[in-house]
């Protein structure tokens, strides 16, 4: 199964974003992520109409930060992008009668679901504001400074 790694990435993006001070197009973001700006632009369509980005027309113009970094959650964030699956793992359902599949997935969906609040509950206490000092802390010891191609430096 092929892992979810939307919330990564647009966590990424924003990261990127709230290091300049002037709006960055779809195309330099897309750059930045190795991926398509049509990606870029229809994700952050959503993220704009829940206010976290805001997007300026024209010459100029281009994706910025709306929201304060200090209040915005990984949670929030999970949420304006329709809450993906979490857990890459599921119940079997081949054979609802079953008693020994009923007993199965009684026991692991107890499980799923205290993993998935945890996880939760963790990304509700992750600020953006957060990631981003992580972020300064490393590109200090590196000493570099901020730019998609230092940034992606491996």
């Amino acid at each position: 199964m092929k892992r979810d790694s939307r919330l990564s990435g647009v966590l990424h993006v924003l990261l990127h974003m709230a290091e300049h001070s002037k709006p960055q197009t779809s195309e330099t973001l897309a750059r930045a992520m190795n991926t398509n700006p049509v990606v870029i632009r229809r994700t952050m369509a959503g993220l704009r109409e829940r206010g976290f980005v805001r997007s300026e027309k024209g010459h100029g113009g281009g994706w910025s930060i709306a929201c304060d970094l200090d209040q915005a959650t990984l949670r929030d964030i999970y949420d304006a992008l329709g809450r993906p699956e979490i857990l890459a793992m599921g119940n079997r359902t081949e054979a609802p009668g079953c008693l020994v599949e009923q007993a199965v997935n009684a026991a692991l969906g107890e499980a799923f679901e205290a993993a998935e609040a945890m996880l939760l509950r963790r990304f509700g206490e992750v600020t953006l504001a957060q990631l981003s000092a992580d972020f300064h802390v490393r590109l200090s010891a590196r000493g570099g400074e901020v730019t998609v191609e230092t940034t992606h430096e491996t």
